[in-house]
């Protein structure tokens, strides 16, 4: 086999498509770069600018359509572009580990989460049953997973989106590799989790000297951690260089408007808000939303045979109101139970005590995790077009123009209604996700990190389109995140959630210059600057 010198990674002339290879379209353009042993270097750009692909590409983890149409890729002096899938299989997971971005679609899920981490020992290292529980419950504690016996029973429908992003670092990095790549790996992270698992990566980095490639559309993430960055763009590294030198001095137009989006989610902007009173006289808002005395339950393992299932409490009686037009922002750690809340009130887990009254039937939620709640065998003007069928409402030729409309509103043109989920990026399947849910301009809209794998320009679009469609249509949106950053630019009230209570309730900017409880006091302090 040839062979090639160090660094440690490197990328030449490397093009890549999709499609036979008599038609493959192109996707990615000819990129070349290096990376030396010990690096953390970034990389950025919007969702389908082609950063994911680039870095599937490097262990040939593809879909099925994608194809390396030109170029080569050189890890430690092996080409692994001329290596046969048994030969990379050993390399995976040991040599060069990845963290996807979307935790729910990686992990098995009839597999417990002990079986799937023994699993990734067993591929790679002949240590004994004893060694390798030691070496999974270290590792759990190191991403700050709590519990870790009582985790190692459990299937990954029963974490909330940040635990499953903590169980998939741990995964990639148990067999200490020597090249980590982290797609997007804080994106399900509250942001006291999020500065651990960033701690946590460069503390990898400097005991172990693991190479880190880090792709994020968080700019505050790479600026905190990495010493170089590239730039992508429509399938080409538009620039690169140091971190300091391209957020200090950017070169190219695409990377200044990148910046300049980013510093406009992030910052705290004037509050367009509904205030209490108007002309003097205090405004008697209409509810539309009332939660009272909310417990929300799951069924643990039955105790003993025959015995109940044990019935475990997730909310603890939590009270608070929502009026009409309003957004309110809930915020907390990943396993507070802010999406087991919003999902109690969106009807989906029954298990409750305590009251949900609301003015709406049937409100509408984006989850957290575009890929599990779009059916992937549907293409997505059919997705678009199933709840307008439903309503019986519209003729064919106004749901098709309907379909094109919602598509063009979350920053997609009319062709992807011919394609399927997969066929996109993460960002551009969560976009598809919130058309899905204001398709039919429902008055009540639950919004679980919507913005969460989106970079800071669509992001920003999608923030401004959520409050247009609040001012149009006098809209009421639930909105949690774990993005201070975007709660601070969009919600007019945060209630702030703690092992599943609701610790502090108030207005967005008193909440952010004065906050009352020191876990709220902790969470402010972590937002990266």
């Amino acid at each position: 086999m040839n062979k090639c010198k160090q660094p440690l990674l490197s990328v030449k002339e490397l093009e890549i498509g999709f499609g036979t290879k008599k038609s493959a379209l192109s996707v990615v353009h000819k990129i070349s770069f290096d990376i030396n042993e010990g690096e953390i270097v970034g990389i950025v750009g919007e969702s389908g600018s082609g950063k994911s692909v680039s870095a599937l590409s490097l262990l040939g983890l593809m879909a099925a359509e994608g194809r390396i149409l030109g170029g080569e890729i050189c890890f430690d002096g092996r080409v692994l572009t001329q290596m046969s899938e048994k030969e990379l299989e050993k390399i995976r997971g040991n040599e060069i580990s990845y963290v996807f971005q979307e935790p729910m679609s990686s992990l098995n899920p009839v597999l417990t989460i002990g079986y799937q981490m023994n699993e990734m020992l067993l591929l790679h290292e002949k240590i004994g049953k004893e060694e390798r529980q030691k070496r999974i419950l270290t590792m759990f504690e190191e991403v700050d997973l709590r519990d870790g016996e009582q985790l190692l029973e459990k299937y990954p429908h029963q974490l909330s989106g940040g635990m499953r992003q903590r169980v998939m670092i741990a995964m990639a990095m148990i067999c200490k590799p020597r090249l980590l790549i982290a797609d997007e790996p804080t994106t399900a992270l509250d942001v006291t989790v999020q500065s651990k698992v960033l701690a946590l990566l460069k503390k990898l980095n400097q005991e172990y000297h693991t190479t880190i490639i880090l792709i994020s559309h968080d700019l505050a993430v790479i600026k905190s951690i990495c010493k170089r960055v590239f730039v992508m763009h429509e399938g080409n590294i538009v620039e690169q260089g140091s971190v300091k030198d391209i957020f200090k001095n950017p070169q190219q137009d695409y990377t200044k408007r990148l910046l300049e989006a980013s510093l406009l989610v992030h910052t705290l902007n004037e509050q367009s808000l509904k205030d209490d009173y108007k002309n003097g006289q205090q405004v008697d808002w209409q509810h539309s939303l009332t939660v009272k005395d909310l417990h929300v339950f799951y069924e643990g393992k039955k105790e003993k045979l025959f015995s109940r299932k044990k019935r475990i409490e997730v909310v603890h009686g939590v009270t608070f109101t929502m009026n009409k037009g309003e957004i309110l922002g809930i915020v907390g750690e990943s396993g507070c139970g802010k999406s087991t809340m919003a999902k109690a009130i969106a009807g989906l887990i029954k298990n409750t005590t305590g009251s949900i009254e609301m003015s709406c039937k049937h409100p509408q939620m984006v989850f957290q995790d575009p890929y599990s709640s779009l059916n992937p065998s549907k293409k997505i003007g059919w997705l678009l077009e199933e709840p307008l069928k439903l309503s019986k409402s519209f003729t064919d030729a106004e749901r098709k123009a309907k379909v094109n409309e919602m598509l063009e509103k979350v920053g997609l043109s009319s062709e992807y209604a011919n394609r399927y989920p997969s066929n996109l990026s993460g960002g551009q399947r969560q976009r598809v996700a919130i058309a899905m849910s204001i398709i039919l301009n429902q008055e009540f809209i639950i919004l679980d990190e919507p913005v969460s794998a989106l970079d800071v320009t669509i992001q920003e679009q999608i923030l401004k389109l959520l409050l247009e469609l609040r001012q149009e249509y006098d809209l009421t949106y639930l909105f949690i995140s774990h993005d201070m950053g975007v709660i601070q630019k969009i919600c007019d009230r945060v209630g702030v959630m703690y092992q599943g209570n609701l610790i502090e309730l108030r207005k967005t900017k008193e909440l952010f210059e004065n906050p009352q409880q020191d876990y709220t006091k902790k969470l402010l302090s972590a937002v990266l600057l």
